[in-house]
């Protein structure tokens, strides 16, 4: 088996043959965070994303660079641990829905000048 052989075979591995998501809702600024489910019968993978998300939230990319995998890899194996209720996954924060700096600065002297 050759090096490039090898390298195909541990994705097919590791999402158990799979090559898409169960959820198509995953997207690389996607933030996942662990939840305290039990990790008992998860395959070593899985195992590493819970440990990973429960030293804080992390984007989708930031996850499959930790496990050295591709993207669409690691949104399998997130995508698995959301059906399961291991982790939980909210839209990235867009700069446009950031509020404005000025904006809360003056309701931030509004409230003191009230005191």
């Amino acid at each position: 088996m050759t090096r490039r052989e090898r390298a195909l075979v541990r994705p097919h591995v590791v999402t158990e043959g799979r090559a898409h998501p169960t959820r198509n809702t995953l997207d690389v600024a996607t933030v996942v965070l662990a939840t305290w489910a039990p990790v008992v019968g998860l395959s070593p993978e899985k195992r590493r994303v819970i440990q990973l998300c429960r030293g804080g939230a992390l984007a989708v990319a930031e996850v499959a660079a930790h496990l050295g995998l591709p993207t669409s890899v690691t949104k399998v194996l997130l995508s698995d641990l959301l059906d399961s209720g291991h982790i939980e996954a909210r839209a990235a924060v867009r700069e446009a829905d950031v509020p404005d700096h000025q904006l809360l600065q003056k309701v931030l002297d509004g409230l003191r000048a009230l005191t």
